[in-house]
C-alpha cells in the first residue's frame, strides 16, 4: 500500500504535519514553531493566522519530503491543543480577537465569581470540570464582553466559536465545515458529557449564544473533504481529536486502566475508564476519551492536567538564557548529583490537578550561595517529575489504581535522565514507545479507522511496541524525603497573586 495517513498536530508552541504508513510508522514530518503573545502577565494568546498559516506549510513540507501529491494521502486526522478559544466571523472567515490559549489566566475573576455563586456543584456534575480559567467557556464570554459588538452579532448568528480542530477544519474545508468532536467539546464547560449535548443551562449560566457552537461529531468519522485548491485535489477528513485524547489512543490505552502521561508543554496523564464516566472527589477531571463511529459509544477518563512542563524547559531556554538548547538541560542535571535542595515550582499560570490554584505562580526554594545555573536547571526538570507523582497520588487515590506502569510521549520524554527520575520518584516502571509521537499517531488512526485503512481496534493494539523501560531505583526513603521538600515548596507558591 503506498498511501499514507496524514496527521496535523497542532499544538501549543508549533504546528506539525506527520505522514504514517499502515504499520504506524512515521514516513514523513515537518515541524514549525509559531509566536506567542503575552499582552499582560498571565495572559496568553495566538494569532489565528499563525495557527493555520504554519500547519498549512508544514503540510506542503512533508509532502514535498515524501514526494507524494494529495491523491497518495488517504485521509487526514486533526489533533489540537484543547480549550484555545477562536471566534471569527462566519461570512468571512476573519477572527475577531486573537485565539486565547489554554494557559491565560484573564478569566480567573470570572471563575471564581461563579464558585462563589455556588455554581461549581452543577458545572462539575454535568462536564465533569472544575470551574477553572483553563477552560474555553469563560474565554468565549470574555470575547463576547471585550470586542465590541460581538455579543449582538453572535446572537444574530454571524459569528462562529471552535477550538484549534474546529479551526483547522473550517480552514481545511474551505468553511463547508463547522464541527468538533466530543473530546474537544467536552473541554469547553459548557457539554454536558452524560447527555453527550450542549448544556442550555450552562450556555444560559456563561451568557455563551448557542448559534456560536460548532456540531459535536463523534472522534472517527469521514467529515467532509479538503477545499481541493488547497493541495490539488480532495482529502477526506477523517479523525479528530484533543491532544491528550489522541495520545491516549495512539499509546493504545484502549482497555478501562490503562495510563499514560504526555509530557508536552503542559503534561497530561489519562485513564481510561471505560463507557461510564467516573467522578474525582480529590480534584482530577472526568473528560471524554472518544467516540468510534456514529454508532460507538462514547468512552471516558480520569484526567490530571499540570499546566507547565515542557514549557519550563523553554524558560530556561528563552527567559533565563540557561542553556542553548532542550538537551543540554539532560546534560548539566545529570552532571550534579543532586539540587542541593533547590526546588522549583513553575506556577507561571497558576497549578493545576490536583490544586487549581489560579493565584500560584513561579518560585524557586531552597537557594544557598552555592546554587547556579545546572542546580536550577536540574530542579525545573525535577519539577516536571514531581507534578506527574501530584497526580498519579490522586489518581491511584479515587480510582482505586495500582499503578504497574506508566506509558509516556511527548516531546520531553527523550530526556533519558528526566525519565529515570520519574521512574525512581514514582517506584513503577516508565515505558517509553517506538513511536513517540503519539498524540499524531493517535489522530492517523482515528482517521484511518474511519476509511478502513486500519481495520479495527486490535490491529492497533497490536502496533504498540516499547523502545525503553525506565527500572525505579530510588529508595523509598530517599523518594519520600525529595517528595515531601517538594510538597513544601509548593505551598510557598500557593495563593502568591491574590485577587483584588
Amino acid at each position: 500500500m503506498t498511501h499514507y495517513i496524514l496527521a496535523l498536530d497542532q499544538g501549543t508552541t508549533s504546528s506539525r504535519a506527520i505522514l504514517f504508513d499502515p504499520y504506524g510508522r512515521p514516513a514523513a514530518a515537518a515541524q514549525e514553531e509559531f509566536p506567542q503573545i503575552y499582552p499582560r502577565p498571565g495572559w496568553v494568546e495566538h494569532n489565528p493566522a499563525h495557527l493555520w498559516e504554519s500547519q498549512f506549510r508544514v503540510i506542503q513540507e512533508v509532502m514535498q519530503q515524501a514526494r507524494i501529491t494529495a491523491s497518495d494521502i488517504a485521509a487526514i486526522g486533526v489533533t489540537n491543543q484543547r480549550e484555545t478559544t477562536l471566534i471569527w466571523d462566519r461570512a468571512t472567515g476573519e477572527p475577531i480577537y486573537n485565539a486565547i490559549v489554554w494557559q491565560c489566566r484573564r478569566t480567573v475573576p470570572t471563575c471564581e465569581a461563579l464558585k462563589a455563586e455556588g455554581h461549581a456543584p452543577l458545572i462539575r456534575a454535568r462536564t465533569g470540570l472544575v470551574v477553572d480559567a483553563y477552560f474555553s467557556g469563560t474565554k468565549i464570554a470574555w470575547i463576547l464582553d471585550n470586542v465590541p459588538g460581538a455579543r449582538e452579532r453572535a446572537e444574530r448568528g454571524e459569528l462562529a466559536f471552535g477550538t484549534v480542530d474546529t479551526w483547522l477544519l473550517w480552514k481545511l474545508s474551505g468553511g463547508a465545515l463547522h464541527i468538533t468532536d466530543i473530546s474537544n467539546a467536552s473541554r469547553t464547560m459548557l457539554y454536558n458529557i452524560q447527555m453527550q449535548a450542549w448544556d442550555e443551562t450552562l450556555l444560559e449560566l456563561l451568557r455563551v449564544p448557542a448559534a456560536l457552537l460548532p456540531t459535536v461529531k463523534p472522534s472517527s468519522m469521514v467529515y467532509g473533504e479538503t477545499d481541493p485548491t488547497l493541495f490539488g485535489a480532495a482529502i477526506p477528513l477523517g479523525g479528530m481529536a484533543g491532544d491528550q485524547q489522541a495520545a491516549t489512543f495512539g499509546q493504545a490505552c484502549l482497555s478501562p486502566g490503562m495510563v499514560k502521561n504526555t509530557y508536552g508543554t503542559g503534561c497530561f496523564m489519562l485513564m481510561n475508564v471505560g463507557p461510564h464516566a467516573v467522578a474525582s472527589p480529590g480534584g482530577l477531571l472526568t473528560t471524554a476519551l472518544w467516540r468510534l463511529g456514529e454508532h460507538g459509544a462514547a468512552e471516558y477518563a480520569l484526567e490530571g492536567s499540570v499546566f507547565i512542563a515542557g514549557a519550563a524547559v523553554q524558560w530556561l531556554r528563552d527567559e533565563l538564557g540557561l542553556i542553548q538548547n532542550s538537551a543540554q538541560s539532560e546534560v548539566l542535571a545529570a552532571s550534579i548529583p543532586d539540587t542541593g535542595g533547590v526546588y522549583v515550582v513553575p506556577a507561571f499560570v497558576g497549578l493545576g490537578a490536583p490544586w487549581w490554584d489560579g493565584y500560584a505562580r513561579g518560585s524557586i526554594s531552597g537557594l544557598t550561595r552555592g546554587s547556579g545555573r545546572a542546580q536550577i536547571v536540574r530542579a525545573t526538570l525535577e519539577s516536571i517529575a514531581y507534578q506527574t507523582r501530584d497526580v498519579v497520588d490522586v489518581m491511584k487515590r479515587d480510582a482505586g489504581l495500582l499503578l504497574p506502569a506508566l506509558r509516556v510521549d511527548g516531546g520531553v520524554t527523550r530526556n533519558n535522565w528526566l525519565m529515570q527520575f520519574q521512574a525512581d520518584l514514582l517506584g513503577v516502571p516508565v515505558q517509553r514507545p517506538t513511536v513517540t509521537e503519539t498524540t499524531a499517531l493517535g489522530a492517523a488512526y482515528l482517521a484511518g479507522l474511519a476509511i478502513g485503512y486500519w481495520k479495527d481496534t486490535s490491529e492497533i493494539t497490536a502496533q504498540w511496541s516499547v523502545e525503553r523501560v525506565f527500572e525505579p531505583a530510588m529508595s523509598e526513603d530517599h523518594r519520600e524525603t525529595l517528595y515531601a521538600g517538594w510538597r513544601r515548596a509548593v505551598e510557598r507558591a500557593t495563593a502568591w497573586e491574590q485577587h483584588t
